[in-house]
């Protein structure tokens, strides 16, 4: 039986916090139903979903790249770094690894491929789409805690009209990523 590792980010576009990437394998043979893009479950479905995906899951790694790392390295070395560090904490032996998107951003691993909307097709990335947005998503509530005049636990760190209403009222936070123009508009109205 062969495995298959799938790997997917979640918070590319967001203004706030942290870009996570999971890298999920599985046996070829496993179904978990009802599991897909991430982006097309509930919280409530997709906190379900993740027991049994660990369950069924070989190995499981999940990379963190946080804003003060992304200010810095910028979004396509953020992703990459954040792929790394998912795929670094499983075991590679020949697997094919599947990446969703257009880009093969861990091009040097053997068996590396990038396949457009894996995350609804590929059982392994539709997982690491679930696990990733999860936990990204937890860690976003937790942050609303720290800084409860932002929203995040609504938007997650996403671009939304609460979340530049609170940036314009409360300014720019260390969890923010400054190479956005948003934040970069409002840092200068800031600063005046």
């Amino acid at each position: 039986m062969k495995s298959l590792i799938g790997i997917d980010e979640v918070g590319r576009g967001c203004w706030a916090g942290p870009l996570v990437a999971a890298a999920v394998e599985f046996d070829d043979d496993v179904e978990i139903v009802g599991l897909t893009d991430s982006k097309k479950l509930t919280a409530k479905r997709r906190a379900f979903l993740v027991h049994e995906i660990q369950a069924k899951a070989i190995s499981i790694g999940v990379g963190w790249v946080f804003p003060k790392e992304i200010n810095v390295l910028g979004l396509t070395e953020t992703v990459r770094l954040a792929m790394q560090k998912a795929i670094d904490q499983i075991s590679l032996n020949g697997q094919q690894v599947v990446i969703d998107g257009n880009y093969n951003y861990l091009q040097h691993i053997q068996n590396s491929t990038a396949v457009v909307k894996a995350d609804g097709s590929l059982q392994a990335a539709s997982a690491a789409s679930v696990i990733a947005k999860v936990l990204r998503d937890e860690y976003m509530v937790q942050l609303a805690l720290k800084y409860p005049d932002y929203g995040f636990e609504k938007h997650v760190g996403y671009g939304t009209l609460v979340h530049r209403q609170a940036l314009e009222k409360h300014g720019v936070l260390p969890v923010h990523r400054l190479q956005y123009k948003p934040i970069k508009k409002i840092l200068a109205v800031h600063q005046k």
